[in-house]
């Protein structure tokens, strides 16, 4: 059991309906209920809330009267410093790193943790052409947000600054010189599922230009962000994801950071938490259920985007780095993973920090999005992995695609 492996010593006996009631008021902010005991104490280590792990693998072994509050739903609050000394035996397992064990300096903002530098083999041979080949790369250490950038996070960024995104301008007609007039108002755009099974070669089966559409009307005119302060914000482009993080003091991450955080310490893993699609028949992101585009079954509990945090974090303590929205990266497209300039090598095989495409919009159009969406399905688009990555213009905003920030270790 994984918390024999965390707290040596005597073997303890825990109860696991006591342990998870507890860590539901405990992490509750992350909107994160595990499913077991083991679950449980892995994420508190990874997020560095080893004062609460102490306290609830203490208290389960003399406080029988407590247990009882907790199990009739009480409130429950464990003794201030009993059992301090286990906080300092707490360790990780065996191949899990710690967010922000590498760095004594506080976080640069709320809801960031410090992803340590390390060497991981990027890219996949084993899925999508784009993904190949499989190459070593070295990051610096730097901090990233916890999750995506949400809605109400978003909303105070337009409050202070003013900022209009792209979804609310009208698109240039010189950039589009064949566009019907109607199509050139604001607007973005929208998934739209079709009523009945359509082939898979023509996106705008199920993608919909639609004015009107932006990240207070994520489905258009009529719809709104009401009960959706905590969900991804979307509608957004790369201009606007790029004027946020400039506003925040932060910055976009680079397709090589951004990929090494999202495997969380699992190098060459298929997904953010292992090889298995669902460990212990659970779902681990929000994704699609069903025969896409027509077929929606949502075994998730979502039809579109989720709450921030609905579903466990991945090693480092990141929420969300797979499914429910894909993410914006600095890069620019390449054909293929390993095309990184500028290039700096610290071996004859390892990149070192590559970063593609620092010259500006006037280097391309296209910019790497990363991770996948609550659209991605087996049948159409299985991208809801680290190594996945797609193309979008800078200038595209849709109802998948948000983005999350970082800041450099230097910094």
């Amino acid at each position: 059991m994984l918390v024999g492996s965390v707290f040596p010593g005597p073997a303890v006996s825990f109860d696991p309906e006591y342990l998870v009631r507890n860590l539901v008021a405990v992490i509750g902010s992350h909107n994160y209920a595990p499913a077991d005991p083991d679950e449980a104490v892995g994420f508190l280590c990874r997020t560095g809330m080893r004062d609460q792990l102490a306290a609830l693998v203490s208290e389960p072994l003399a406080l029988t009267g407590d247990r009882r509050r907790v199990r009739d739903g009480l409130p429950w609050h464990p003794p201030e410093g009993r059992d301090r000394a286990v906080n300092a035996a707490v360790q990780l397992p065996s191949g899990v790193m710690s967010a922000g064990a590498d760095s004594d300096r506080p976080a640069p903002a709320k809801n960031m943790v410090w992803i340590p530098g390390g060497t991981f083999s990027m890219g996949s041979n084993d899925f999508y052409p784009e993904e190949r080949p499989v190459h070593e790369v070295a990051v610096d250490g730097f901090w990233m947000d916890t999750h995506v950038v949400t809605v109400a996070e978003f909303r105070r960024f337009v409050s202070d600054t003013g900022h209009v995104s792209t979804a609310e301008i009208a698109p240039d007609a010189a950039e589009f010189p064949e566009a019907p007039d109607h199509m050139l108002v604001p607007g973005s755009l929208v998934f739209t599922p079709p009523q009945q099974r359509v082939p898979l070669d023509d996106v705008s089966r199920w993608w919909s230009w639609t004015p009107g559409a932006y990240w207070r009307r994520p489905e258009g005119p009529g719809s709104d962000i009401d009960g959706r302060q905590r969900h991804p914000v979307t509608h957004v482009s790369y201009v606007d994801a790029a004027a946020y993080a400039a506003w925040a003091g932060k910055a976009l991450p680079t397709e090589a950071e951004w990929e090494f955080a999202a495997r969380g310490g699992l190098d060459q893993a298929v997904f953010a938490w292992g090889n298995e699609f669902m460990p212990k028949g659970r779902h681990r992101a929000n994704t699609w259920q069903g025969a896409f585009p027509h077929e929606n079954l949502e075994e998730d509990g979502f039809s579109r985007t989720s709450p921030v945090g609905s579903f466990p974090p991945n090693g480092y303590g990141l929420f969300d780095v797979t499914g429910n929205v894909w993410e914006w990266t600095r890069d620019l497209h390449t054909a293929d993973n390993a095309e990184h300039s500028p290039v700096v090598t610290t071996s004859c095989c390892t990149t070192s920090n590559p970063v593609q495409g620092e010259g500006g919009f006037a280097a391309g159009r296209f910019r790497v999005i990363k991770g996948g969406s609550h659209l991605c399905a087996p049948n159409y688009c299985l991208r809801y992995r680290p190594a996945a990555r797609q193309r979008e213009s800078v200038d595209t905003s849709t109802s998948h695609i948000g983005f999350r920030c970082m800041v450099p270790g230097d910094e």
